[in-house]
């Protein structure tokens, strides 16, 4: 798999919880990514349907409100593990980085 994106990480990420809305899944991506990550309609949808493609994701029901169609979305056990595998990446770059500053010296300013 390649490396994910930040906006498809924390949408991923945001379904951890369980199936969530459309809405929902921004909402909770931008919490999640303390605010770095502000998905608008177009560009989650966008996700979204590329996701299911993937098989990353599934939708688990739709129910009407307000007269709109809204539909729920959860994390397949292909997405977990892409998730977890994109987590592990990332931890392990961060791991590199973090010994490295450890192990030099500081540059003078």
């Amino acid at each position: 798999m390649q490396t994910m994106r930040e906006p498809t990480y924390f949408t991923l990420a945001a379904l951890l919880d369980g199936p969530l809305h459309g809405y929902a899944i921004a909402k909770h991506a931008e919490a999640v990514s303390d605010g770095r990550v502000r998905l608008t309609a177009g560009t989650l949808y966008s996700a979204l349907d590329r996701l299911l493609g993937q098989g990353l994701i599934t939708v688990d029901g739709e129910e009407v409100v307000e007269g709109r169609a809204r539909r729920y979305y959860r994390l397949t056990a292909s997405g977990r593990r892409a998730l977890q595998a994109e987590a592990a990446r990332l931890a392990g770059a961060a791991a590199v980085v973090v010994s490295r500053i450890s192990a030099t010296p500081e540059p003078a300013a």
